[in-house]
């Protein structure tokens, strides 16, 4: 640090060089203010996470999300919003705060423990100035009652110390040490949620019902790695969904086909082990292989069957539309590469309970298959799927194609009802709704480290409790040796931040030590 310049008429400031600002810069991230404002602040940024769908656990409400907002959904695709907890100012915060919180423990810790070898306080010369201050007349000499006033106090859970004919006496130490817990427990966080995340991994799977899943990179849908993920992390198993249950409220008018409760029936089996059957319901996930099966949604996968103009099946599997509202009005493509004579694409809709509107338009009124209807609009030309570069299976661009069949077509749209068979345009061959079955959205989430969590999110607590519920005082006890060679004892207490019990603290000890009348 440079010598201050003398100013006239002023205050002499000094001057910081380079060292200087960053040992400014330093004690200002780590002090307790800041830390608490970066916690505020990580807070805050974790509310776009709750109000927006994740890539990592939703990635269909991600892609729902970005089709019903075409306008803000770029913006908010800029901001990371889509990746809320892996965004760069969401781990600015985080790490920042990380730094800041072991700035702040170490130094405490370090005072702390220091604090608990010295010994109490000699005793001050004029108690009557401190709280609570009370007399008592005593009934023994000096040595006596200090004596017995130390043994008390030690009683109390007291740290004591006698200067003389005086017992200096503090307690409360426990009070920054719930302090520090809470601190480094609150780091501990931090850092085994950072773990957990590098060596954890979350990933989504469609299943159908009559199919499998297996535990495998290849077999899901969407997959998030943590940044230090193998693939010996992913447990062999599978989960094959045997049945799915959802039930709807039906006697109450005002909240017909409200969901109630949904339940996926599965079969898992575990290598070397015989199959468990098992169920999966919204707040209850399947536990297998050191991973979590949440149940995330549920909707229809139409089986469609398409046959060439031969007869000859070219396409006959289940595919999974994505419901738009409680009816589960659901909307899904269908892509025909091969078998036809020509690439053949379809924007379908599918209404449980189909109910036609005074416009003309169909919608469902309940979300069970009463009366099912898939309409399909039928596009012909290149799919775009031989070109090497991967496509979203819930879109499909029409710029390129013709549409054969629909609003802008000369064949109307294909509406079929449960078993139905309708020749395609163009003698192209036939379609067929065969069945809908339901299918469910799994969301398999393996985090190595959250047994720490929950741990330390447990000492967080009981740190933060103990520092507000135990109090810091420090109590002292005298013995004047009055002129006609009475024994006069003299109690106070002194406080270390707020203690609104003191005054009662210490004319209990009063009374305790001393039970005679009052002087």
């Amino acid at each position: 640090m440079d010598a201050p310049e003398p100013e006239k008429g002023g205050i002499t400031q000094p001057r910081l060089d380079f060292v200087g600002y960053l040992r400014f810069f330093w004690r200002q991230l780590t002090s307790m203010r800041t830390a608490l404002f970066l916690l505020l602040l990580l807070a805050i940024a974790a509310i776009p996470g709750s109000l927006v769908p994740q890539v990592t656990s939703d990635p269909n409400g991600v892609i729902a999300y970005k089709r019903d907002n075409p306008g803000i959904a770029p913006v908010l695709e800029n901001l990371q919003v889509f990746t809320t907890y892996s965004s760069v100012w969401f781990s600015a915060i985080y790490l920042l705060l990380f730094v800041s919180l072991i700035g702040c423990v170490i130094p405490r810790t370090k005072h702390h423990l220091d604090a608990l070898r010295v010994r109490p306080p000699k005793t001050p010369a004029r108690l009557e100035r401190l709280e609570g201050f009370t007399t008592r007349p005593s009934t023994v000499d000096a040595p006596a009652a200090v004596a017995s006033a130390e043994k008390l106090l030690r009683g109390l859970h007291y740290r004591v110390q006698v200067y003389g004919d005086s017992v200096s006496a503090e307690r409360g130490y426990l009070r920054e040490t719930g302090n520090l817990v809470f601190h480094v427990a609150l780091i501990g966080v931090l850092v085994t949620v950072g773990v957990g995340g590098g060596f954890g991994y979350t990933g989504q799977r469609v299943v159908v019902e009559g199919y499998a899943f297996n535990n495998s990179l290849s077999s899901y849908d969407s997959f998030n790695p943590g940044r230090f993920f193998t693939d010996s992390a992913l447990e062999p198993y599978s989960i094959a969904l045997d049945d799915f249950e959802a039930t709807y409220e039906e006697s109450n008018l005002d909240a017909l086909g409200q969901a109630i409760d949904f339940t996926a029936q599965v079969t898992t089996t575990m290598r070397g082990e015989q199959p468990r059957e098992q169920d999966i319901k919204v707040n209850t996930p399947l536990e297998i292989g050191g991973t979590q099966v949440y149940l995330l949604g549920n909707g229809y996968a139409p089986v469609v069957i398409v046959r060439d103009a031969d007869g000859e099946v070219v396409f006959n599997q289940p595919t999974p539309f994505l419901p738009t509202d409680a009816n589960l009005t659901s909307f899904g493509i269908l892509k025909i590469p091969d078998g036809l004579a020509e690439q053949v694409g379809m924007i379908g809709a599918l209404y449980p309970s189909t109910a036609e509107l005074t416009s003309g338009a169909l919608t469902s009124n309940y979300p069970d298959l009463i009366n099912p209807t898939l309409t399909l609009e039928v596009y012909t030309g290149d799919l775009g799927l031989d070109n090497g570069v991967g496509s979203n299976a819930y879109a499909l661009n029409t710029d390129e194609l013709t549409q054969v069949a629909g609003r802008n077509a000369p064949e109307p749209t294909i509406k079929l009802g449960l078993g139905d068979r309708i020749e395609l345009p163009n003698g192209l061959g036939s379609i067929e709704l065969a069945a809908i079955p339901r299918f469910a959205s799994l969301d398999v989430h393996h985090d190595p480290a959250q047994g720490w969590v929950l741990l330390f999110a447990i000492l967080v607590v009981a740190g933060l409790v103990t520092s507000l519920f135990v109090p810091r005082r420090r109590v002292w006890v005298k013995a004047v040796t009055n002129k006609d060679g009475t024994v006069t004892l003299e109690y106070s207490g002194l406080a270390r931040g707020d203690d609104p019990a003191l005054e009662a603290a210490v004319a209990d000890i009063a009374d305790r030590h001393s039970p005679s009348p009052k002087a």
